[in-house]
C-alpha cells in the first residue's frame, strides 16, 4: 500500500476535479459507499470463481463471525445501495459517481497497489447502445481532458440467451487444447472458460486465435445492440479496436465490455475499463434493472499524467526586514479571504532565499514588502515568469487584477 505524497496528490486531485467538472455537465450525482462490505456481496456480484474472489480479496471476520470484505471494486456496492434505498422510485435513468480507495491482494505493479484508488460511473436504468456510447464517450472526454491518449478497445460477449450456446463451444474448443495451454488457464478450463480469454501469456494469445469467436454465436437481440453502438461511436468520431478476446474479469457483464488502454503502462495498460450489467440488480434482490458503467484507476493515470506542478499560480508574500514580517502576514491573509492562494515566508529566511522559494513552489507572483516599500505605501510585484518587476498599491494588489497592475 502507497502513501501519495505531493506533488503527485496534487496531480491525483487535480484529476479529480477534471472528473468531477465533466461529471457534473453529463448530469452525474455522487454516491458515497462504506469501504468494507459483507463478502457475500461480492461472491454473488462478482463470480466465486474470478481471480478477485479466488485470491484477492481481503477478508475478515467481526465479532458476531459476520464475514465482511475491503471492497474491491464499487459496482456492486451501487448495485446494493440502489435496491436497498429503492432509488429507482425518484425514476430512471439514475447517473451515480463514486471516488475512492479500493483493496485487492495481488501483486503490486506499476499504478496497482493493495490499496488504489478509482473513479467509476454508473447509469442505471437504459438498456440502449445510446446509454453504452455516452458512458464511453465520457470516460473519453475525461481521459482527454487530462490529456492522457488512450486507445479504445471494444467487445461484446452476449446475453443469458446466446452466451450459453458460446460457452459450451469454447469449452468443446479449451478441452481439446488444454493440455497446451499455461496452468493457471488450465484451472479454469471448467470453472470459467470464458476468464481464459483474457489470458495474457503469448503461448495462450497464440492457441486462443484459434478460439470460436462469440460474435459468431450472439442472437439478433446482441447483435442489433452491437451494430447501434458502433455506429453511434462512429458518428462521434470514435473508431474503437475490436478485441474478440476482451471479456473483462467479472462474471456480471452482459453484450458492452469496453477497455481503454495506453500503449506507455506496459502489459498491464488499461487506464479506464467497464461495460454493460444487465442482470446485477436483479441478483441484488431488486427488478430487472439494465445499466452501463466503468471504473478509471487514478494511480494508472498519474502514471501517464506525471507530476504536473508546474503551472504558476498565486502569490509568495516576501519580508525583507523584521519590521515587515508582520505586514507580510496580514497581506497573505487578505489574500487568502478573497479566494487567492497566498503565502508568507514563516522561516525568517533572507530575501534571496524566500525569493528561491517563491520559484520552486511555482507561485505566478513575489510581492516584497521591506522598509522602502512600507514608508512609500506601495508593494513591489515580481512577475516569477518573466522576471519582471513593477510597484503597485495595496488596493491593486488585493483587487487580484495582476495584469493590470503598472
Amino acid at each position: 500500500m502507497e502513501d501519495i505524497l505531493p506533488p503527485r496528490s496534487k496531480t491525483m486531485r487535480r484529476l479529480e476535479e477534471i472528473a468531477r467538472e465533466l461529471l457534473a455537465l453529463y448530469g452525474y450525482d455522487e454516491i458515497i459507499l462504506p469501504v468494507m462490505e459483507q463478502a457475500e456481496l461480492y461472491l454473488r456480484s462478482i463470480g466465486e470463481e474470478t481471480d478477485i474472489v479466488q485470491k484477492e480479496m481481503f477478508i475478515l471476520e467481526d465479532r458476531a463471525g459476520r464475514k465482511l470484505a475491503l471492497r474491491p471494486e464499487a459496482t456492486a456496492g451501487v448495485a446494493r445501495a440502489f435496491v436497498e434505498h429503492g432509488m429507482d422510485r425518484g425514476g430512471l435513468p439514475v447517473k451515480l459517481f463514486y471516488v475512492g480507495p479500493m483493496f485487492r491482494h495481488e501483486r503490486p505493479q506499476a499504478g496497482r497497489y493493495r490499496q488504489f484508488h478509482q473513479l467509476g460511473v454508473e447509469l442505471i436504468g437504459p438498456a440502449s447502445p445510446e446509454a453504452d456510447a455516452e458512458t464511453i464517450l465520457l470516460a473519453l472526454h475525461i481521459l482527454k481532458r487530462a490529456d492522457i491518449p488512450v486507445e479504445l478497445r471494444l467487445n461484446t460477449v452476449g446475453d443469458a440467451s446466446c452466451r450459453p450456446s458460446y460457452l459450451r463451444e469454447l469449452l468443446g474448443f479449451l478441452r481439446k487444447r488444454g493440455e497446451q495451454l499455461c496452468g493457471e488457464c488450465q484451472r479454469r478450463i471448467e470453472r470459467n472458460p470464458l476468464r481464459v480469454l483474457d489470458c495474457k501469456e503469448p503461448r495462450c494469445r497464440e492457441i486462443l486465435k484459434e478460439a470460436p469467436l462469440i460474435h459468431d454465436s450472439l442472437c439478433a437481440e446482441c447483435r442489433a445492440h452491437w451494430e447501434e453502438l458502433l455506429d453511434v461511436l462512429r458518428q462521434q468520431g470514435v473508431e474503437p479496436l475490436i478485441d474478440p478476446l476482451l471479456v473483462r474479469g467479472l462474471d456480471y457483464y452482459t453484450r458492452t465490455v469496453f477497455e481503454l488502454v495506453s500503449p506507455n503502462l506496459g502489459a498491464q495498460n488499461a487506464v479506464a475499463a467497464g461495460g454493460r450489467y444487465d442482470y446485477l440488480i436483479e441478483e441484488m434482490g431488486g427488478k430487472r434493472t439494465p445499466a452501463v458503467g466503468f471504473s478509471l484507476g487514478m494511480e494508472r493515470a498519474l502514471l501517464l499524467m506525471g507530476d504536473r506542478d508546474d503551472i504558476r499560480e498565486g502569490v509568495y508574500v516576501v519580508a525583507q526586514s523584521e519590521t515587515a514580517r508582520r505586514q507580510a502576514l496580514n497581506l497573505a491573509m487578505e489574500l487568502r479571504k478573497r479566494g487567492l492562494r497566498a503565502e508568507v515566508d514563516v522561516m525568517r529566511r533572507s530575501l534571496k532565499a524566500q525569493m528561491r522559494e517563491a520559484d520552486r513552489r511555482n507561485f505566478q507572483y513575489a510581492v516584497i514588502l521591506g522598509e522602502e516599500e512600507l514608508a512609500g505605501g506601495y508593494l513591489t510585484l515580481k512577475d516569477m515568469a518573466e522576471g519582471v518587476q513593477r510597484t503597485t498599491s495595496w488596493d491593486g494588489l488585493l483587487s487580484g487584477n495582476f495584469e493590470a497592475m503598472e
